[in-house]
């Protein structure tokens, strides 16, 4: 690889209204959880229970998914003040630090916890399709040097996609005398994971009228969402290959197709213990 270029050039977004800095980020970010309420709460009363609830469970997602994001950057990066960093809202991390504070929100509110994760792994997938696009606006999370047809560089992005940056931080292999300052193209996998998670939405959307029990459509959540992970591994700029050539990332992406095969075939047959996904006619 001797010579690497871009026709496509990513700047990050930002926007000032007086002292106030508004990211393409923070925008996206807003929408995903906007939008996270509005799928659970229609799904929620088209199956006829109460959506009423969803606004805590979105707002326990929220603080869940930012601190469960932190916690996961700081022990990846060895680095306890990397909680106080802009950077490290992580995929992983926030997913699970999110499904664990809505469950036990839902707990708290005596909510069936696998009605709600029926209901969440659409609501989820719908979201992280349109937070994607917020790390494509501020720069973050692309992938590796690559010289394709859309491959992209960028130059403002958080880090910039620079020689220097790709050789310290992801240990990425380049030809001697590279400028370390020279901007290099790469993997756009934001965008790959927003066309992705999308057709994850689809896909869920289309069985959200399953005649499982509740619960079953979060295995399948599970299943496309550490499969979609696992790949897109392949294509990111990382150095977290603690497990031989695979990422912590890829690791818990194979347990989370397991557990959603599990899910799947526990929750796949409506019983008296386990009910379907419609509310059940109040006798009179």
């Amino acid at each position: 690889m001797t010579h690497i270029f871009a026709s496509i050039s990513q700047n990050a977004f930002t926007y000032n209204i007086g002292r106030f800095e508004f990211t393409g980020f923070g925008i996206a970010m807003l929408a995903a959880f906007i939008i996270a309420q509005i799928v659970a709460q229609r799904e929620m009363w088209r199956r006829g229970h109460d959506p009423a609830p969803i606004s805590d469970l979105v707002f326990a997602a929220v603080i869940g998914g930012i601190l469960g994001g932190k916690i996961y950057y700081a022990i990846l990066m060895g680095d306890v003040s990397a909680l106080f960093s802009r950077a490290g809202l992580v995929f992983w991390g926030g997913l699970i630090g999110g499904i664990i504070a809505v469950l036990f929100v839902a707990w708290r509110k005596k909510m069936s916890l696998l009605r709600v994760a029926d209901v969440g792994g659409i609501a989820v997938a719908a979201a992280y399709s349109i937070g994607r696009t917020g790390c494509w606006a501020v720069g973050d999370d692309y992938g590796r040097p690559w010289n394709g047809p859309w491959a992209v560089a960028f130059p403002n992005g958080a880090p910039p996609s620079t020689v220097g940056n790709m050789t310290r931080m992801f240990h990425m292999p380049f030809p001697a005398g590279m400028n370390p300052m020279q901007v290099v193209s790469v993997h756009p996998t934001q965008l790959y994971e927003v066309v992705l998670a999308f057709i994850m939405f689809l896909i869920l959307w289309r069985l959200r009228d399953h005649a499982h029990a509740e619960g079953w459509l979060f295995g399948v959540y599970c299943v496309m969402a550490g499969t979609e992970r696992f790949f897109m591994e392949i294509f990111r700029a990382k150095d977290d290959r603690f497990f031989g050539p695979f990422t912590s990332a890829q690791v818990i992406a194979v347990l989370f197709v397991i557990a959603g095969v599990i899910i799947m075939q526990l929750r796949r047959n409506v019983t008296e213990r386990a009910p379907g996904i419609h509310a059940q006619p109040r006798s009179a």
